[in-house]
């Protein structure tokens, strides 16, 4: 059964990533804010998933608003009363307002495989972001997609009601900057023995950094600076996720 883009993908969005590490990488984005001169404040979050981190973000004095299309992710932010959220196209939504910053993480902007889609939601983030203001988002380094090639990969996960057991298995378009990630899903329900087929493709663009220093200027923005996710390296052939800060002209 194929359903769209994070439609069965999101009923097990949480237990997939259970062990990510949502409270260091919050933890990390409020520190990269605060560099850049926002120890606290308003922040728009463009993809904002079940609501983790802005849950965590609104704990470490940030107060976060998120827009996010899959309605069932959406049911599962609401659910945490220190985080609000709404289903939204980041490409075209408009908030009628100015926030100090917006942020985009796991992820979210190498989702934007079109030149059309990339550039509106950088001009989005603009028209979002009071002056002086900053985007903080991560993205597939190019680098490291090529160096190192995306591989067949299995994880499994479950916790009292379900097994989950997620096959990803990569296409690679070298001359689009693209990997598209077919994910097979076989959901096991441990209460009534069912078993369930899920299958769903994410295509993921990647990308180098002077193609982000071209799109911050050709969007409103000026580049800050970009390093490894977590770690604050310089960025290399063995780093899949970069994080990158923009400030609004």
């Amino acid at each position: 059964m194929t359903e769209s883009i994070f439609s069965a993908y999101s009923r097990y969005y949480d237990l997939l990533y259970r062990d990510k590490n949502y409270v260091g990488e919050a933890r990390y984005v409020a520190d990269l804010l605060a560099r850049w001169g926002l120890p606290r404040g308003e922040l728009l979050e463009f993809g904002s998933g079940t609501g983790k981190h802005g849950t965590l973000l609104d704990e470490m004095g940030y107060r976060v608003h998120g827009v996010e299309r899959s309605p069932e992710m959406i049911s599962q932010a609401l659910k945490s009363p220190r985080f609000s959220c709404q289903i939204g196209d980041i490409c075209s939504i408009d908030m009628g307002r100015k926030y100090d910053g917006v942020i985009s993480l796991f992820h979210v902007v190498s989702y934007q495989t079109s030149n059309s889609d990339l550039l509106s939601v950088f001009n989005n983030a603009a028209k979002h972001i009071k002056s002086g203001g900053v985007f903080i988002f991560d993205f597939w380094y190019s680098p490291a997609v090529y160096f190192q090639k995306p591989l067949v990969r299995i994880k499994r996960m479950e916790d009292s009601d379900v097994r989950i057991t997620r096959i990803a298995e990569p296409e690679i378009y070298p001359n689009m900057n693209r990997v598209d990630v077919n994910y097979t899903i076989f959901s096991n329900n441990l209460l009534n023995g069912k078993v369930e087929l899920f299958e769903e493709s994410h295509p993921m663009r990647h990308f180098s950094l002077p193609e982000i220093e071209l799109l911050a200027r050709a969007t409103g923005f000026e580049y800050l600076m970009a390093e490894e996710f977590l770690t604050g390296a310089a960025p290399g052939v063995d780093t899949w996720g970069v994080c990158a800060a923009l400030k609004k002209v």
